[in-house]
């Protein structure tokens, strides 16, 4: 099975690049799906080769969710713990997943139809992303210091104890199959493929990111104690350099032509020899996330409560909010220019999708409605989109002040319909609505300003400006008019 995007990093040597374009992507968000109940989306989201998309939540959801390309559901897996990883999916078509907390289990589901194929109970939780091999083994560590080798029918092949708790998802060389994972114990392990020590190199810290490798065989992992290494396939030093920051980046990215990219408070590029090509400032720190770079070049981050969007000099494309806290996915690139993202709003988990919209969906709605007004009380307000094609429409409206309707409908298209709403405070507010159709194609959103408190300006009036000016103690009864 060619995915997309099949596991944490795209590949098994985490390269977090893809292979498809998004040149023509906007920066348009053309849909989102909320988890059933409370909870975050931390994972990346995959793309099976059929355009199928999967996420995980964690909280009192903590289910996988496999959803059509158009945002709808397929179906739903309740899992028995927090799903914090990205799964991993197989050439067979089986999805591989770690959960923390509960029961502890380690999953295989049936991608078609979500069902359980087997399931074993590991040692301790686990937010270590799986990795597969070409043989169908498959990797990853937990909290209870071990690195795990399964079978593809879930059969024990190995296990690795190492001096702390093991976080991050195994780097698999392709040409030797050698597995690189960091432990919490500051080393980063290099492993043979019958589970036996290779070599091990020790870093200043703890090392909870992933390892990726280069095309001649470096290795590439950060640590916590502010540097990212290079290290030759023997696990000698190649080079190391300060990111002057503590690097609490899931992994890092591999661009096209050998550039590194690593985000902290900044996102980074550096040479393949060490060297810095540029840094930039993303508005927003990036945490325990890595970079997904697609065909074209284009960098897509998580900082802050933001998806950014950086083009291949560094320079900003585009950003969106998608959460009121830290974005803790890492995006991931799929099919038709979209590029996903897991998020927290609202203490709900969401997965977006961004790309361009189709031209088959609804248009941005007129919002009709005062303008100005007074806090506490009600006024109506009149919302009207249009489906090109003629389906029924849906709304979505965000009033500006934290308060969101719904999805009402359906509606017939360009039919007018009325909502009202109240301010509790006084401010300046943005209400915006979009609509989707039947088909679930999303619109743009259209937007309307209004002001609650309506407040009185005065005309200008220079002369009795002036009059006022002249004789300070006089008029009492126009001052009191004016003020």
């Amino acid at each position: 099975m060619d995915s997309p995007w099949s596991m944490f990093g795209h590949d098994v040597v985490h390269t977090c690049r893809s292979p498809y374009s998004t040149e023509h992507n906007t920066g348009v968000e053309v849909w989102r799906v909320r988890g059933d109940s409370l909870g975050s989306v931390w994972g990346s989201a995959l793309t099976d080769n059929n355009g199928i998309i999967y996420f995980g939540t964690k909280g009192s959801d903590s289910s996988l969710y496999a959803l059509y390309p158009n945002g709808t559901r397929k179906w739903k897996f309740p899992a028995n713990g927090l799903i914090w990883a990205t799964p991993a999916i197989s050439e067979e078509g089986i999805m591989y997943i770690t959960t923390w907390g509960g029961d502890r289990y380690f999953y295989a589901l049936n991608l078609d139809d979500g069902t359980e194929e087997w399931s074993i109970k590991i040692e301790a939780s686990s937010t270590s992303s799986p990795s597969i091999a070409e043989d169908g083994t498959i990797y990853f560590g937990d909290d209870d210091n071990i690195i795990y080798a399964l079978n593809p029918d879930g059969t024990e092949k190995w296990r690795y104890t190492t001096g702390y708790n093991v976080n991050g998802a195994p780097a698999i060389c392709i040409q030797d199959g050698t597995i690189y994972i960091g432990s919490g114990d500051n080393y980063l392990y290099a492993l043979y493929p019958n589970g036996t020590l290779r070599w091990r190199f020790e870093t200043g810290d703890h090392i909870k990111g992933s390892a990726s490798i280069a095309p001649d065989g470096t290795i590439y992992i950060p640590s916590f104690d502010g540097y990212l290494y290079a290290l030759y396939p023997n696990g000698t030093l190649r080079w190391r350099v300060s990111t002057g920051d503590s690097l609490a980046a899931a992994g890092i990215a591999l661009g096209k032509l050998g550039t590194i990219y690593v985000g902290t408070e900044m996102l980074r590029a550096y040479n393949p020899d060490g060297t810095l090509k540029w840094m930039m400032d993303a508005q927003g720190y990036i945490d325990g996330t890595a970079p997904a770079v697609s065909a074209d070049g284009t960098i897509y981050v998580s900082a802050g409560n933001c998806l950014v969007a950086i083009n291949p000099d560094g320079t900003e494309k585009w950003r969106n909010v998608i959460s009121d806290e830290q974005v803790r996915s890492s995006p991931s690139i799929g099919l038709d220019d979209r590029v996903y993202v897991g998020s927290t709003y609202s203490e709900y988990g969401y997965l977006f999708a961004f790309g361009v919209f189709d031209p088959d969906a609804p248009t941005a709605p007129t919002i009709i409605g005062r303008i100005r007004g007074t806090i506490e009380k009600s006024y109506d307000y009149i919302f009207r989109s249009v489906s090109p094609i003629g389906n029924d429409v849906f709304y979505q409206i965000d009033w500006g002040d934290g308060s969101l309707t719904d999805w009402l409908g359906p509606y017939d298209s360009g039919e007018s319909i009325v909502m009202n709403h109240s301010w509790s405070e006084k401010g300046t507010y943005t209400i915006k609505a979009r609509a989707k159709d039947t088909d679930n194609l999303w619109g743009p959103w259209g937007e309307l300003k209004v002001t609650m408190p309506f407040t009185y300006e005065p005309p200008q009036l220079p002369f009795i400006q002036w009059l006022l000016e002249r004789f300070q103690n006089a008029f009492p009864i126009l001052r009191y008019l004016l003020d």
